[in-house]
């Protein structure tokens, strides 16, 4: 069993949105994903999509974009991200999900040896910069979810597992400063961390080991693409 990972689809097949607009990058971009996936996802396999995943408005309005990917092979697990507007509720996700899907909010799912578990986050904020008044309380909700993922994993790891973490905005700011978050992820001695969010960066660096955990930036512009494969052992074991 592998896992991969992609994220910001942006899929907008009943509210057209075309992504072209922001460059040649996204020209036939799902195309491009879809035929990448085909290549090197069997039906064993994880993948992870970290977050923008439709523009619809209403949750209606998203089923035919996660039709468009009922067949592709895998498990897939997702997390809601900023742009996810037709996400309202946990529940109610996940009484329209398609067959091999798997929502994650503030809790963790399992698949053999590994634990996906995720949430939303928050921009974190750059050194020596100050948050808004309502930036601030959001951020500081957002860590308290973060922790409740990694909780909810903690339940339900044995021996020999492996937690990879999603999470839709980057933990850390570009500096790459500790921060709350990354914090909570070192504690809970995570695996791997998924996030997107970040678009239109030049030769963008998508994986990174900071503090014993390894990061993957898997926005799809910023990867080409193509699906990231997650390696869920830690560093130090590789």
């Amino acid at each position: 069993m592998k896992v991969f990972a992609i994220s910001d689809l942006h899929l907008s097949l009943n509210n057209p949105k075309p992504m072209d607009i922001f460059g040649p990058t996204w020209e036939g971009y799902i195309d491009k994903i879809f035929s990448d996936w085909r290549a090197k996802v069997t039906d064993e396999d994880i993948v992870l999509l970290a977050g923008d995943f439709s523009w619809a408005m209403r949750i209606e309005e998203s089923v035919a974009d996660f039709r468009l990917l009922e067949n592709l092979p895998g498990k897939k697990v997702i997390i809601r991200g900023n742009h996810d507007y037709w996400w309202k509720s946990i529940s109610a996700v996940r009484a329209i999900l398609p067959e091999n899907f798997y929502a994650v909010q503030n809790d963790a799912v399992k698949f053999g040896n590994v634990i996906i578990c995720g949430t939303r986050g928050w921009s974190v904020p750059e050194r020596g910069a100050t948050q808004s008044e309502e930036d601030e309380k959001i951020f500081k909700r957002e860590v308290i979810r973060l922790e409740l993922t990694l909780q909810a994993a903690e339940k339900i790891r044995a021996e020999g597992d492996s937690v990879v973490c999603m999470i839709h905005y980057p933990p850390m700011n570009f500096s790459r400063d500790d921060s709350p978050m990354t914090e909570l992820i070192e504690k809970y001695k995570v695996s791997a961390a998924v996030f997107g969010h970040l678009h239109g960066m030049k030769n963008p660096r998508t994986c990174f080991e900071k503090n014993g955990v390894r990061y993957y930036l898997t926005s799809c512009d910023a990867v080409g693409n193509k699906l990231t494969e997650i390696c869920c052992n830690p560093p130090h074991e590789n």
